[in-house]
């Protein structure tokens, strides 16, 4: 379960569907940003975050391991033409649907204004 569930993740995101993946995801799901301590709670938020996300922006996974209701990713990500990778962990709740996202950058920076509306910081 947990493996398709970030594989679909993972696709609905680079396809921009967002009423897919919000069938995904949690009514209370959690997304936390530790490289910019920033928490966005909740299933509208989560996805108005990632509407209003800036730039040509683009997901591949590398690698998924899972196990059970949890599941790791290991992304190749391309915004324009800069290209990183990043880590991502799923947690899925008894339904199947995904409750906590951890997105791990390789470097902290400052979130860049504009989404004040939609986080709390740690």
């Amino acid at each position: 379960m947990a493996r398709q569930t970030a594989h679909a993740y993972v696709d609905l995101l680079e396809r921009r569907d967002w009423s897919g993946l919000a069938a995904l995801l949690s009514d209370d799901v959690v997304y936390e940003m530790p490289q910019t301590r920033e928490r966005i709670r909740g299933r509208d938020a989560f996805l108005r975050f990632n509407t209003d996300y800036p730039g040509d922006w683009h997901l591949r996974p590398r690698r998924v391991i899972a196990d059970g209701r949890l599941a790791a990713l290991l992304l190749d990500v391309r915004v324009g033409a800069e290209q990183t990778e990043a880590c991502v962990w799923l947690e899925m709740s008894e339904q199947g649907l995904i409750s906590k996202v951890i997105d791990y950058w390789p470097e902290p920076y400052d979130p860049p204004p504009g989404r004040e509306h939609l986080v709390e910081r740690w």
